[in-house]
C-alpha cells in the first residue's frame, strides 16, 4: 500500500496542501494546473465570488468530461449544447457583473 503525501498545488495564486499517494504527484500537479487555467477563464468573463465561481467551473469541467466519455454524440448536437451551456454562463456573469456595478 502506497502511502500518502501531501503536495502543494496552486489554485488562483492561493496554495492547497492536498495528500496524495506515492507516484500521483505529477497527475495532481496536472489537474491542479487545468483547474486553475479553467477557473482563470470562468474568472474573466466578469465579476462573481468565488463560491459561484467554483460552482461554475466545476459545471464546466463535468460537462467536457461527459462530452469526452460519450463517444457516440453527434458532433453537432454537441456543439450546440456547449453554446447554450455559454451562453447561460455568460448571461449569469453579466448579471453578476451588473448586480456588482448597481
Amino acid at each position: 500500500m502506497s502511502k500518502a503525501q501531501s503536495v502543494t498545488v496552486r489554485i488562483l495564486d492561493k496554495d492547497y496542501h492536498i495528500a496524495c499517494g506515492a507516484g500521483e504527484e505529477a497527475p495532481l500537479q496536472k489537474a491542479a494546473g487545468y483547474v486553475d487555467e479553467k477557473l482563470r477563464e470562468s474568472r474573466g468573463r466578469g465579476t462573481v465570488s468565488g463560491e459561484r465561481l467554483a460552482v461554475l467551473c466545476a459545471l464546466n469541467l463535468a460537462h467536457e468530461l461527459l462530452q469526452s466519455q460519450t463517444s457516440d454524440v453527434d458532433l453537432s448536437s454537441a456543439s450546440r449544447q456547449l453554446a447554450q451551456m455559454q451562453d447561460s454562463i455568460d448571461r449569469v456573469l453579466a448579471a453578476d457583473l451588473a448586480n456588482s456595478n448597481a
